[in-house]
């Protein structure tokens, strides 16, 4: 037996005594009831178990729950699908999934939605030229698995809460790529009107 005290979405647990081999899949789920967290393939391949781990540094990770044990996460802070809303509002990340029908049965979704986030606050921190944001989407969201295969309307999804707010998650174009860009445009203007 060992104790466990973590906090999830913001909210201390424990100290309480825990099973060795309990896993934190089977203490949030049948424990304290949170069962958005789901048990999929049992291995940490598909992830849909993922929850996000706030690093005392500020940054966060997923990780997954179904084979870690509950006693690994003693002392940490983690974030969970439950804790993605506030005061019945959901997340901007949350409305565009509904908005892009981003799951068909759900299963997933939590680590999806998990795993997008992290790569928002990641994007928060460090921005992304635009000409790579595709690829950054892509390799965030890659190992999540979905049975229905609704990965592009998770990745349009992502895609379009960066997209919503260009300043805080794409790097800023200086001056002169604007004006390159603005250029090249007049150039593309004036070869389609010799033609």
């Amino acid at each position: 037996m060992t104790m466990l005290s973590v906090t999830i979405n913001g909210r201390a647990y424990g100290p309480r005594e825990v099973r060795d081999e309990l896993s934190m899949n089977d203490f949030l789920r049948e424990y304290l009831g949170m069962t958005g967290t789901k048990f999929g393939c049992g291995v940490a391949q598909c992830l849909s178990c993922a929850v996000i781990v706030d690093d005392p540094d500020g940054t966060s990770h997923t990780r997954p729950t179904c084979i870690v044990s509950a006693a690994s996460f003693n002392g940490k802070a983690i974030r969970t699908i439950e804790g993605h809303a506030k005061n019945g509002e959901l997340s901007a990340l949350q409305k565009a999934f509904v908005e892009h029908f981003a799951f068909q049965c759900g299963y997933c979704t939590a680590g999806f939605l998990n795993e997008g986030q992290v790569l928002l606050e990641r994007l928060a921190r460090k921005r992304v030229a635009r000409a790579d944001l595709e690829k950054t989407i892509a390799e965030a969201l890659d190992g999540h698995l979905c049975r229905c295969t609704g990965y592009i309307k998770y990745h349009e999804a992502v895609r379009d809460v960066i997209l919503a707010d260009p300043e805080r998650y794409l790097v800023r174009r200086s001056r002169l790529d604007q004006s390159t860009s603005r250029v090249a445009a007049s150039s593309d203007v004036i070869r389609s009107d010799r033609r």
